[in-house]
């Protein structure tokens, strides 16, 4: 299954193919060896969003030895890329209260919701920090300073000590960090390769129930509606394919255990996320996993012309 050359999803209207994204990714088996090997694995990348679950780690981590703790909701959230529904903000909200903080203290910048239907519903409203998708991670970021007594202004700067914990469960559980730069949420977005995103799947995967990896992977899967919303493919993919965990990261980044205990990482190398859930369609065929009709429809949906269907996503590997 292992090759030196990306993936292409092609984009097919009628007989032509009108566009193609390639695709890198890697799969390790449960025991860490290497399933499958596709491009540049190995180089330094952004994972963007895929590493919230690491983020979030590293928030149990320093709440050890306090008096605050997350619950099973606050964490999922806390590890997603929410969607911006009431019960989002409602959740997110209630963290800040519950450490004397409000909305004000967030340091992600204002949005509208990113789910389509909470962002129809959203209407006039002027966009609100709370409504960003990050929301949930910078509230536990924040409801750890607090417990912690660190300082609440500067939380994002990687020389803060939360920041500082971040990058080191992050190396402990993944891989070297080769690059820091700026998330677009405004936290330290580390460069890292595919290789070490597979690695921190696993390592959530295999955890102990009560250690902080082991409680951030039970509280996504328990959760897969905090951890994105409606017709998201993380929480589709957690909700169909019981024992999977998934969390996308921007510009075509994937970071997914699938139910057999392998894990998957990638990232096409154009940034379209339309190539996301197509190769992982490819990877749970190949390894003789379901793939419910829900599943498909969302990962590759049809390409229609006139209201009608006229081509597909396919993977030429």
């Amino acid at each position: 299954m292992s090759s030196t050359e990306p993936w292409v999803v092609e984009v097919t209207r009628g007989e032509i193919v009108e566009s193609e994204h390639r695709v890198a990714l890697v799969v390790l088996e449960p025991d860490g060896t290497t399933a499958l090997r596709a491009g540049a694995v190995d180089v330094p990348m952004l994972p963007r969003s895929a590493l919230k679950p690491a983020q979030a780690v590293a928030v149990l981590e320093a709440l050890a030895g306090t008096t605050a703790d997350l619950d099973d909701r606050e964490l999922a959230l806390a590890a997603g890329s929410h969607s911006g529904e009431p019960e989002h903000l409602a959740l997110a909200a209630g963290l800040l209260a519950r450490h004397g903080l409000d909305a004000d203290a967030l340091g992600c910048p204002p949005a509208r919701p990113l789910g389509v239907a909470a962002d129809h519903a959203w209407g006039e409203r002027a966009p609100e920090r709370l409504a960003m998708n990050c929301s949930g991670k910078h509230a536990a970021m924040l409801a750890a300073c607090v417990a912690r007594g660190w300082p609440i202004e500067g939380y994002l700067d990687p020389e803060h000590p939360l920041q500082r914990g971040v990058r080191a469960t992050l190396e402990r559980l993944a891989g070297p960090v080769h690059a820091v730069t700026v998330d677009g949420c405004g936290a330290p977005a580390f460069a890292t390769d595919l290789v070490a995103v597979a690695r921190l799947g696993r390592a959530l995967d295999v955890a102990p129930a009560d250690t902080p990896e082991g409680r951030v992977a039970a509280a996504m899967r328990a959760h897969p509606g905090l951890v994105a919303g409606p017709d998201r493919l993380d929480t589709v993919l957690m909700t169909v394919q019981p024992g999977a965990l998934s969390k996308v990261g921007a510009e075509g980044v994937l970071l997914a255990v699938l139910p057999d205990g392998a894990s998957l990482a990638l990232a096409v190398v154009d940034g379209a996320g339309r190539a996301v859930g197509p190769v992982l369609l490819e990877v749970l065929r190949r390894r003789g996993l379901d793939r419910t009709a829900e599943l498909t429809s969302l990962a590759a949906p049809l390409v229609r012309g006139g209201g009608h269907p006229i081509g597909v996503h396919r993977v030429r590997s």
